[in-house]
Parts: structure tokens; C-alpha cells; sequence
């Protein structure tokens, strides 16, 4: 399995806002710090705006901060939210051509993986992703498994 990089931007974007929340952030700075294209981000700060991640100002001393607490934030929601699609064989997409379709199971198993994929990151937050306060213990395990919200 293998996710764009419109949504691995996009994560990063959540987490250099999660570490800030005392101020609004720019898209310049997020741009900078992770070596990525404004133009990029800024197509991604829209999606995640219009999704109710972000809140987004426009203007001068605009910037972006996030809508909800990094604990409220579902890892697996997110990338659902941002992924273009799950497609990762033929006869899961719109133009199914597969000669295999009829009698093959190929694709009930990578639904399966999928599935597994996405619950395992439905038990993640933003707040999981963050790194610790100083004073803080890592977490060796992961936490315990959470439901991703419905939207």
C-alpha cells in the first residue's frame, strides 16, 4: 500500500500546525520547513480547510491553525478524506477491464488489506503523531485503538 504525497504533505502540514497552537501559522513557513511547493500546499491547505481540519484566514496576518484538537483528529479520517482513491488493483476502480473479475478473489483480499491498512490507522490522532513535551515518556506501544469518526 502506498499513499500520495498529497496526503503524506497533508499530515505533515497537521502536524507543524499541532506543534504551534499559539499562533497562526503560514503556508510559506510550512512550505519552507518541509521543502515543498507553496503552490502544493496551498491546494492541500484548501482540501483540508473544506474537510474541517484547518481553519484558514485570508489577508494580511492570515495563516492557518487547526479547527480541532490534535486528539480529536483521526489519522485514518484524514487520509480517507485526502487519498484520491483506494484503487489499488484494476477491478477495484470505475473502468473495470479485468478478464479475472467472474471468478476471481483477489479482490475481497485486498479490500481485506485495505481495511487492515486503514483501522490500523483509525486507532492513531494527530496528538499520536506529535512529538512529546519535554518531560514526557514516549509511548513504546501504540495507544489504545480508537474508532475513526463517521463523516
Amino acid at each position: 500500500m502506498r499513499l500520495t504525497t498529497m496526503t503524506d504533505y497533508a499530515l505533515r502540514m497537521l502536524m507543524y500546525v499541532a506543534q504551534r497552537p499559539e499562533r497562526l501559522c503560514t503556508i510559506a513557513e510550512v512550505a519552507t520547513a518541509h521543502a515543498i511547493s507553496e503552490t502544493h500546499l496551498m491546494k492541500i491547505t484548501q482540501v483540508l480547510g473544506q474537510r474541517g481540519w484547518l481553519e484558514t484566514m485570508r489577508g494580511k496576518g492570515g495563516g492557518i491553525r487547526l479547527a480541532r484538537a490534535p486528539a480529536d483528529i483521526n489519522v485514518g479520517a484524514v487520509v480517507r478524506d485526502v487519498e484520491p482513491d483506494f484503487y489499488l488493483v484494476e477491478c477495484m476502480g470505475v473502468d473495470d477491464h479485468c478478464k479475472l473479475t467472474r471468478g476471481c478473489r483477489l479482490t475481497g483480499v485486498i479490500n481485506g488489506a485495505l481495511g487492515s491498512f486503514l483501522g490500523h490507522l483509525d486507532g492513531f490522532t494527530l496528538a499520536d503523531l506529535l512529538p512529546p513535551a519535554p518531560g514526557q515518556e514516549v509511548a513504546v506501544a501504540p495507544p489504545a485503538r480508537r474508532r475513526a469518526p463517521r463523516a
